[in-house]
């Protein structure tokens, strides 16, 4: 009997998820649209925003349809979003980055389901400023239920318990930052908080550490290139949520040997 090259397995595994992703992607861009207008996310079928049309299941393929329709409507030919397709094809990355950095393990659905999320919830803070309960606040025990599984199946409770406690610490942090800069930030931002710290600390420390600072370095950055830009002043308030979710990206990929790095330099210098 032929066995399996395991490279092969682990490659046609991760074209699978890949596809899937762009999948999740076509759907991510309906809840991007539906959910801040309060409408459902499953009914009426997509159509056309101009002309009404109930968009077709052969125009409804993840990037390819967009190409081939050359980003157009095909009843009406109102151009079609850019957006669309990217969102399709950084779902499907993402989704293979997270099988790449957790491996084909119980933990991965966990993750797969936060990068679903988290890419989701930026896009809509960048539109509208908020971030709806009604993507945040399930993410609590959708998390803590998929990462119990992957801490039971795998007997790392203190996993669990890390991220448990990750989740607190960096809830209270963003709850305390809200109350000392009035209107600098959201309850939104404090909630998707909790669940972003308890998914990096998870992981260990260093995730936590190094993406809850990168959020705030990179959302600082952006903020000094807008105000220099005179795109903003000192007190336009800008979306936090993409860099949040950015930074627990960054957390997520190389939070562990960063931190572990910086430790070495200051313990090595403390001696």
């Amino acid at each position: 009997m032929e066995v399996l090259d395991p490279e092969w397995v682990h490659a046609s595994g991760l074209v699978v998820l890949g596809v899937v992703g762009l999948l999740i992607g076509s759907f991510l861009n309906v809840v991007i649209w539906r959910v801040p207008r309060g409408e459902s996310i499953v009914s009426p079928p997509s159509a056309c925003p101009r002309c009404g049309h109930a968009i077709r299941a052969r125009d409804n393929v993840p990037v390819v349809s967009w190409l081939l329709l050359r980003a157009r409507c095909r009843d009406c030919h109102a151009p079609i979003s850019l957006r669309y397709p990217l969102v399709e094809a950084a779902t499907g990355v993402l989704f293979v980055l997270v099988a790449l950095r957790v491996g084909w393990s119980w933990a991965m659905p966990g993750y797969l389901y936060l990068a679903a999320v988290g890419l989701a919830l930026a896009l809509i803070d960048l539109d509208t400023h908020r971030l709806p309960n009604s993507l945040v606040l399930p993410a609590y025990p959708v998390t803590a239920v998929l990462l119990a599984i992957a801490s039971w199946t795998g007997d790392d409770w203190p996993a669990m318990l890390r991220g448990l406690i990750g989740g607190v610490i960096l809830w209270l942090v963003y709850f305390v930052l809200m109350e000392v800069r009035s209107g600098g930030m959201g309850f939104g931002d404090v909630k998707l908080a909790g669940v972003l710290g308890g998914a990096l600390a998870w992981l260990g420390w260093g995730p936590l550490v190094i993406g809850a600072f990168s959020a705030f370095l990179l959302g600082g950055l952006y903020g000094v290139v807008l105000i220099a830009t005179r795109r903003a002043g000192r007190h336009s308030k800008v979306p936090f949520g993409p860099w949040m979710v950015l930074g627990a990206a960054l957390g997520m990929a190389v939070g562990a040997p960063v931190w572990t790095a910086y430790l070495d330099v200051f313990l090595a210098s403390a001696g």
